[in-house]
C-alpha cells in the first residue's frame, strides 16, 4: 500500500493508524502546496481532486477521504483495536466522533487556513471552532481515549485536527481534559513515528 500524505494536513491521521497498525506500506509525499511529488511527478494526475490523504493498495485502486481510510485500516488488523467490530454499536459510536471531527473540527479550521479570509469570519470561525473543542474536553472526562481505554483511529483523527490550534492562534489552556489527552495520545511509540517522519518533530 501507499499513503499519499502532506506533512502536518490530515492524512497525519491514516500515517498514525498505519503505524499504529503495523500493516507494511509506503509513504509518498504529496505536496498540497504544489501538488507534485518528490519526483516532480503532478499529483493531480494520481488524485484529480489533487488533496490528500489517499490510500493506493498494490493493485493500482484507490480509496480516498481520511474517515474511510482509516476505517479500511483498522479492519485490516483486528487485533490491534483500533475500531470496534463492524455492526455493532461501538462502530457507530467511531463514526460519530470521525464525522463530528470531520464536520465540526477539520471544516472549521478551513476558513483559518484561507489568506483571503476576511479577519472578521476568521474570528467567528475561531469562536465556533473553541465551543466545539470545550464541548469535547468535557466528553474526556474521566477518559483515556475518545472511546474509552483503547487507543482508536478516532484518536488519531482528533490529535491530528487539534494540532492545527496553536498555529491558528486557538487557545486550549482551558480545556484541561483536551489538553491531557492530547499529551497521551502524543506519547504513543507510532504517534511519535509519524511525527517524525513528516518533519513535524526532531
Amino acid at each position: 500500500m501507499k499513503l499519499y500524505y502532506s506533512p502536518g494536513a490530515c492524512s497525519l491521521s491514516p500515517h498514525i493508524a498505519l503505524l499504529e497498525s503495523g500493516l507494511p506500506f509506503e509513504a509518498v509525499l504529496a505536496s498540497t502546496k504544489s501538488h507534485k511529488l518528490a519526483d516532480g511527478t503532478d499529483y493531480y494526475g494520481i488524485n484529480p481532486l489533487g488533496y490528500v490523504p489517499m490510500l493506493e493498495f498494490d493493485d493500482g485502486s484507490r480509496l480516498r477521504e481520511g474517515p474511510a481510510i482509516v476505517q479500511y485500516i483498522a479492519d485490516q488488523a483486528p487485533a490491534k483495536k483500533l475500531a470496534p467490530a463492524n455492526g455493532s454499536l461501538e462502530r457507530y459510536r467511531l463514526q460519530e466522533w470521525l464525522t463530528f471531527t470531520g464536520m465540526e473540527l477539520h471544516r472549521g479550521f478551513t476558513p483559518l487556513f484561507n489568506p483571503n479570509m476576511p479577519e472578521e469570519a476568521k474570528a467567528m470561525a475561531r469562536e465556533r471552532l473553541v465551543s466545539r473543542l470545550k464541548w469535547v474536553d468535557a466528553q474526556l472526562e474521566g477518559k483515556q481515549y475518545l472511546m474509552g481505554d483503547d487507543f482508536t483511529v478516532a484518536d488519531g483523527y482528533l490529535f491530528t485536527v487539534t494540532n492545527w490550534a496553536k498555529p491558528m492562534n486557538i487557545d486550549l489552556s482551558g480545556m484541561p481534559n483536551l489538553l491531557a489527552y492530547r499529551e497521551r495520545v502524543a506519547a504513543r511509540p507510532a504517534v511519535q513515528q509519524a511525527m517524525k517522519s513528516e518533519g513535524l518533530l526532531k
